[in-house]
C-alpha cells in the first residue's frame, strides 16, 4: 500500500495464532473449528483423508486441556461478571478482562515473537528500524539482528508494562519483561516519547542513551471556519447552546462518567455534552446518558475521519478531558485531544496533572483553559461553567490564545524537528 509517497507493508499475525489461542483459552471450541474441516474432507474422499485426520487430531489434542480448563473458565466467567458489576472494577483498567499469566507469556513467546520475525524479514535492509511500543520494538530488534549495521529507535508512547492488561500481570512476570525491555533499550540508539514527564520516568527505568520528546500535535492548518457546525447539526443542538465536547476513545478512566454526571450540576443548566468517538464503552455510555436526568442534553456521536476532525471540534465551546489518576500513564499523559482542541481554537478543561497543567496554565500567552481534580464532578462542572459563561470578549480572547499557542508551539511542524534531527544524526553517523 502506498500513501503520500510512502510504502506500507502489512504483516499479518502468523496463521496458527488463532488456533493456538483457541486451544489455550477455550479448547472445547476446537470442535467448532474441526467440524467444517472434517465435512470438507468427507465430501472429497478419498482425497480428503488428510483434512479428516487433522480435524480428528485437533479434537483429541483438545480433550485433556478441556477437562483441565473448563472449571477454571466457568469460575473466571463468574468472577468477571461480579467484578464488572462492582465499583472496584472501575478503579483498575483491565480488571474485568484479565488474561492469565501463562497465556500472556505464551502470547509473547509464540505470537508476538513470531510476528516480529515475520515483520523483520518483510522490512528488509534499512539504516534504522523504528519500533512503536514494546511489540514494535521486538520487530525492530529482530530486524537489527538480520542487519547489524542499522540503528534501532524505540518509540514508547507510554510505559508499556503499566498499560491495559499488561498492568494486571503478576509482579514477577512484569519484572521479567521489564528486564527484557531494559536490555533492548540499552541496544537502542535513542528512545522517543510524548512528553517530558514520561521522558524522566523512562530515563529512571531504562537509562536510554538518548531521549527525544515529540508531542503528538496535529499539523498547522487554516483556522476552521466558524460558519460550519456539523456537531450541532448532527446532534440537533440549538445554535446558541454551549457545547462541552469529549472526543476520542470511549474507554474507562477517560472521564466519560464524570462528564455525564457533571452535566446535571446546576452550573451547567443549558449546556450540552457531546461524545464524539468509538470504543468498547459505547453501550455503557449510551446507558449512562439515557439514565441521566438531563439525557436530552447528552449526545453520543460516531467518530469522524481524522482529516475532518478539526471541523467537528472547532464548534465546541470547551473540550473536556477529565482523565482519571488510575495509572502512572494517565497521570503523566498529554492526550492527543488536548492538542487537537488547541489547534481548533477550543479551550480545555483538563485533569490537574503535571504535564497538562504546564501546557494549559503556564503558556506564555496566558491560560488556555482550566485544570481541575478529575474525580471532582462538581469541580469539573465549575470549570466548564467558568469558560462557557464568560463574557463574549473574554471567550473570544481565550479562543484566540489557543489558536496562537497551537500556531507557535503545539504543532507537528515544531515537534517533528527533534525527530528529523535525530535521524539526520543517525544517518550522518553511518555515512
Amino acid at each position: 500500500e502506498t500513501r503520500d509517497g510512502f510504502t506500507i507493508v502489512r504483516v499479518p499475525i502468523p496463521a496458527g495464532y488463532r488456533l493456538f489461542r483457541l486451544w489455550l483459552r477455550s479448547p472445547w471450541r476446537i470442535v467448532g473449528w474441526a467440524e467444517p474441516r472434517a465435512r470438507r474432507g468427507i465430501a472429497r474422499l478419498p482425497g480428503g483423508l488428510a483434512d479428516i485426520g487433522i480435524a480428528a487430531l485437533a479434537v483429541l489434542a483438545s480433550l485433556p486441556l478441556s477437562i483441565v480448563r473448563a472449571p477454571f473458565h466457568l469460575l473466571a466467567r463468574y468472577r468477571n461478571r461480579a467484578a464488572a458489576a462492582s465499583a472496584d472494577t472501575r478503579s483498575r483498567p483491565g480488571a474485568a478482562r484479565r488474561s492469565s499469566a501463562l497465556e500472556w507469556l505464551l502470547r509473547w513467546r509464540w505470537v508476538i515473537g513470531a510476528w516480529a520475525r515475520s515483520a523483520s524479514i518483510a522490512a528488509g535492509p534499512a539504516d534504522a528500524y523504528h519500533g512503536h511500543d514494546l511489540t514494535g520494538l521486538a520487530a525492530a530488534m529482530a530486524a537489527s539482528r538480520l542487519h547489524p549495521s542499522a540503528a534501532v529507535v524505540y518509540d514508547s508512547h507510554e510505559i508499556y508494562l503499566e498499560s491495559g492488561a499488561n498492568a494486571d500481570q503478576p509482579a514477577w512476570l512484569r519484572r521479567l519483561m521489564a528486564r527484557r525491555e531494559r536490555a533492548w533499550v540499552a541496544r537502542c540508539a535513542a528512545l522517543v516519547t510524548v512528553n517530558q514527564s514520561l521522558a524522566r520516568e523512562m530515563a529512571a527505568r531504562y537509562a536510554p542513551r538518548r531521549t527525544i520528546v515529540v508531542h503528538n500535535c496535529p499539523p498547522r492548518s487554516e483556522t476552521p471556519s466558524r460558519g460550519r457546525d456539523p456537531l450541532r447539526a448532527l446532534a440537533g443542538i440549538p445554535p446558541d447552546a454551549p457545547v462541552a465536547l469529549y472526543h476520542g476513545a470511549f474507554s474507562r478512566h477517560r472521564g466519560l462518567e464524570q462528564l455525564v454526571q457533571a452535566l446535571a450540576e446546576p452550573e451547567l443548566d443549558g449546556v450540552h455534552a457531546v461524545f464524539l468517538g468509538y470504543g468498547g464503552m459505547l453501550a455503557e455510555l449510551d446507558s449512562l446518558a439515557a439514565a441521566s436526568p438531563v439525557a436530552a442534553r447528552i449526545h453520543v456521536l460516531p467518530a469522524v475521519p481524522p482529516e475532518v476532525l478539526a471541523d467537528w471540534v472547532a464548534p465546541a465551546d470547551v473540550g473536556v478531558m477529565a482523565i482519571q489518576p488510575s495509572t502512572v500513564n494517565h497521570r503523566l499523559s498529554t492526550p492527543n485531544k488536548l492538542f487537537e482542541c488547541l489547534a481548533a481554537g477550543v479551550p480545555v478543561v483538563a485533569s490537574d496533572f503535571p504535564e497538562m497543567r504546564q501546557i494549559v496554565c503556564d503558556d506564555p500567552l496566558g491560560p488556555l483553559g482550566v485544570v481541575t481534580a478529575p474525580d471532582d464532578v462538581a469541580g469539573i462542572a465549575r470549570a466548564i461553567a467558568s469558560i462557557v459563561s464568560g463574557a463574549p470578549e473574554d471567550r473570544a480572547a481565550l479562543r484566540a490564545r489557543c489558536l496562537e499557542a497551537a500556531r507557535q508551539r503545539w504543532n507537528w511542524e515544531t515537534e517533528s524537528a527533534g525527530l528529523v534531527g535525530l535521524y539526520a544524526d543517525l544517518v550522518g553517523s553511518r555515512s
